[in-house]
């Protein structure tokens, strides 16, 4: 399922798998997981995931395409590159270590697959620090933290900023074991200090958030609070299953749903590793 909004120029497309009731009873007709990408100029943003890949290219059909990027390998952000790349001989760039993970695609956990899907893998060009459209000119920045590799791009001039999987919200609750906070919040300063006027954040959830400057702000004081909380507790002897009860109360149901791999413990455990 896409679903199309519009930003003045940039045009947003969310997508998901709707549920099977079959596969997974009691989610019949909703869409499990949302990503977005972003067309702006020629210029796609990410292409989604395995399972809405037909669907977007037949969107992105008489439309103008000239390039696209990856902000990630991840496969809710690569799962029409093989597609698109077929069909209308799309030129991609990834990060440098992104790209070995889109040629060579990692395996998925059974929830990967079931909520995106596995992506075709395909080969992909390095990123450049700047891609210019006929019009725009977009800064890669890179911004790991969610993951190696991943990049933000940012129109200074507009003050646009694709921010990938790096912002998710102001106070996130659960992340996967690989993910570094303290990486997070580094990133997120990078952004902070861009010299832009403004700075729009365009998530891949398919959050727009006008002021992404102050939600950055906020979201780097709420992880290095949560560090440091954190090690409190864990000074004083707490497990880190019983400081994620203290703080946050309990597991958060992505766990359950994950086996794990998504988790509020995955968060405790990164805080206390945290070296702001």
């Amino acid at each position: 399922m896409i679903e199309v909004n519009r930003f003045g120029e940039v045009t947003q497309i969310r997508m998901g798998r709707d549920a099977d009731s079959k596969a997974m009873p009691g989610f019949r007709g909703e869409v499990l997981y949302w990503t977005a990408a972003y067309l702006v100029d020629g210029l796609l943003i990410d292409t989604g995931c395995p399972h809405t890949a037909e669907e977007f290219a037949r969107f992105l059909e008489g439309q103008r395409l000239k390039f696209a990027v990856n902000t990630h390998y991840h496969e809710d952000h690569i799962g029409a590159n093989y597609l698109l790349q077929k069909k209308f001989g799309l030129k991609i760039f990834a990060s440098r270590e992104s790209i070995p993970r889109i040629n060579k695609v990692p395996k998925l956990r059974q929830y990967q697959e079931l909520v995106w899907g596995y992506p075709v893998p395909t080969k992909v060009e390095p990123m450049p620090d700047t891609i210019e459209t006929e019009r725009f000119r977009f800064d890669v920045v890179p911004t790991p933290g969610h993951c190696v590799g991943h990049v933000a791009l940012v129109e200074p001039t507009q003050g646009w900023c694709f921010s990938g999987d790096l912002y998710v919200s102001n106070e996130p609750k659960a992340i996967r074991p690989d993910e570094d906070i303290a990486e997070m919040a580094r990133s997120m300063q990078r952004l902070v200090d861009l010299k832009t006027e403004r700075l729009v954040l365009f998530t891949s959830l398919g959050n727009v958030v006008p002021d992404g400057r102050e939600a950055l702000k906020s979201c780097i004081a709420y992880l290095k609070d949560l560090s440091q909380k954190s090690k409190t507790l864990e000074k004083q002897g707490l497990s880190p299953a019983a400081i994620r009860d203290k703080l946050f109360g309990r597991e958060t149901v992505l766990a359950k749903l994950t086996e794990g791999d998504v988790s509020t413990e995955n968060m405790v455990r990164s805080a206390l590793r945290a070296n702001f």
